[in-house]
């Protein structure tokens, strides 16, 4: 039986989500949560691993229950209104504790086909950045970034609207071998919110190691006046890591929102996936 999760988690005190021998990971706190209450391990495969430090309230992940794992769920559903699936957010609450830094939010059985990490057509990321014309919001300073200089939005604006498009973004990207940095941008954007913090969007079919941490960092060069717009798109065809710019902290970063093609699309999608990103 497979199960999609729908996971939330202040990312300040975990070192990302792939699990690590003695090393406190997403994945590590939510796979021996489920571990407890099925009897046995089980292993989640997520649609977008995160960086220590990165949040989320947005992600996606499946996990694979063999029969006897199943019946366990089932064996203990009694005469709740939820399906078995549907109760396992609520007992992994239990486990991890009511005011535990990472939740289920939403378990359900997964759709035929579908596969959290390579049906996903799409990742939106969100990052806060607070600079002298917003202030400081203590109550906000584990999800945003904060910088003395006051930033030229419009600027940044511009900046990251010439990224957009089908690019080789290896000049944004942490490099792994054998991994490609060939990624389709489908939408970034700058604005301030109500208190005047400036919000990132971006979107992409999917991203390399770092890469949104360093195109925020890109606009923030801009924006601060040390870079021209048109240095931007300069940089990235360059197609090397440059000291032009400083990746930006984790703080700030999100993980907003997964997408997936309909139902009847997902097992393609997972299909066409894993072609392309074989050997």
């Amino acid at each position: 039986m497979r199960i999609r999760l729908d996971i939330a988690y202040d990312g300040t005190h975990f070192r990302g989500w792939a699990k690590q021998p003695t090393l406190r990971t997403v994945q590590g706190t939510l796979e021996a949560a489920l571990s407890r209450i099925v009897g046995s391990d089980v292993q989640f495969v997520v649609a977008g691993r995160t960086d220590a430090g990165v949040h989320a309230s947005g992600q996606v992940a499946h996990v694979d229950l063999d029969e006897q794992q199943w019946s366990r769920i089932a064996a203990r559903n009694g005469r709740q209104p939820e399906s078995p699936a549907e109760t396992i957010a609520g007992r992994m609450r239990g486990v991890l504790g009511a005011y535990s830094d990472v939740a289920v939010v939403r378990s359900s059985v997964a759709p035929e086909g579908f596969d959290a990490r390579f049906s996903a057509v799409w990742r939106r990321y969100r990052y806060r950045l607070a600079d002298s014309h917003a202030g400081y919001d203590p109550l906000r300073r584990l999800n945003t970034t904060s910088v003395r200089a006051h930033l030229d939005e419009q600027a940044m604006d511009a900046a990251a609207r010439t990224l957009i498009g089908l690019h080789d973004f290896a000049a944004y990207c942490k490099p792994r071998e054998g991994a490609t940095t060939i990624r389709t941008l489908l939408d970034y954007r700058w604005e301030r919110d109500a208190d005047g913090v400036l919000v990132a969007e971006v979107k992409a079919d999917a991203f390399c190691h770092s890469m949104v941490r360093a195109l925020v960092g890109v606009c923030v060069a801009v924006g601060e006046g040390r870079l021209d717009v048109s240095d931007v798109v300069l940089l990235r065809d360059a197609l090397t890591r440059t000291s032009e710019f400083k990746v930006m902290a984790a703080r700030g970063l999100t993980l907003a929102e997964v997408g997936y093609p309909e139902e009847n699309l997902l097992a393609l999608r997972a299909e066409q996936t894993r072609a392309r990103r074989s050997p």
